[in-house]
């Protein structure tokens, strides 16, 4: 079934009339689509048009709705006693018994091995939970930090138009550049580790488990899962290469405007 955005950035691949196109990119960007390499694909324009159609249309490409789900939260775990660190979680899980016993001084084998298997378990559960929450939390900072160093590029290469001090005005598009290109590679780093460590739950414990540590007020990791890239190298290669083309014809623009200044100061010291 295509959603909303499907059909907005479509209907922007199809544009032909003048004037429509701002309407179409406006429409895009209004139902959820905020990447700016993305509307230029789709309206077959270069980035700083489609800044300058969103400006045309009273929209601040700086002031970005977010995209997505909130970011996972990092609270420390503590589920009775456990901390989801694997190399503490046998101690706390005898710990975690030797409590039960003495709570319970009547039961017999049977239930205290009802009671060992469920805290097993639950050990399991927050370390495996900890670990991949944990991934899907970096992972998540990097691909905001990805692009936010995306977008400041077009923001860097934007201000040269009006910059005074033009060399210093390039030498910070240059750096936006090479830190863009840093961040890409972070981010498919973090989002190859957590496609890493799948999450599941093998057993009703399992289930239980997960349950009574969403409870606690620690997040479900379903919609960070959905979210997450099943691509990451192909992805960051794509990014990589829409970065590098698009430097690489900036260069070429920039080595033109040094052309002209050097000429004119030329004329002017004759």
């Amino acid at each position: 079934m295509s959603t909303k955005r499907d059909e907005a950035l479509a209907a922007l691949r199809d544009w032909s009339l003048p004037g429509r196109r701002a309407d179409l990119i406006t429409a895009a960007w209004q139902a959820g689509e905020t990447t700016i390499a993305v509307l230029a694909e789709a309206a077959r324009v270069s980035r700083p048009t489609v800044y300058a159609d969103l400006r045309s249309r009273g929209i601040n490409p700086d002031d970005r709705p977010k995209k997505g789900h909130a970011m996972l939260a990092l609270a420390p775990l503590d589920i009775e006693g456990f901390t989801g660190r694997y190399e503490t979680a046998d101690d706390e899980c005898a710990a975690a018994l030797r409590r039960w016993k003495v709570d319970h001084p009547e039961a017999d084998g049977d239930q205290a091995h009802a009671e060992g298997m469920r805290l097993v378990a639950l050990m399991d559960t927050a370390a495996r939970y900890a670990d991949v929450r944990d991934r899907l939390a970096r992972e998540q900072l990097a691909r905001a930090e990805r692009d936010r160093a995306l977008h400041k590029v077009e923001v860097q290469w934007e201000a040269l138009s009006t910059a005074a001090a033009w060399l210093a005005a390039h030498h910070a598009y240059v750096v936006a550049v090479d830190e863009a290109r840093t961040a890409i590679d972070m981010w498919r780093e973090s989002a190859e580790s957590a496609l890493q460590r799948p999450w599941f739950c093998s057993s009703p414990r399992d289930e239980a488990a997960y349950r009574q540590i969403v409870a606690a007020g620690h997040p479900a990791l379903e919609e960070a899962l959905a979210e997450l890239d099943q691509t990451p190298v192909q992805t960051a290669e794509s990014l990589r290469a829409d970065l590098d083309q698009a430097d690489e014809h900036r260069r070429r623009l920039a080595a033109r405007t040094l052309g002209l200044a050097s000429q004119g100061g030329q004329e002017n010291g004759s």
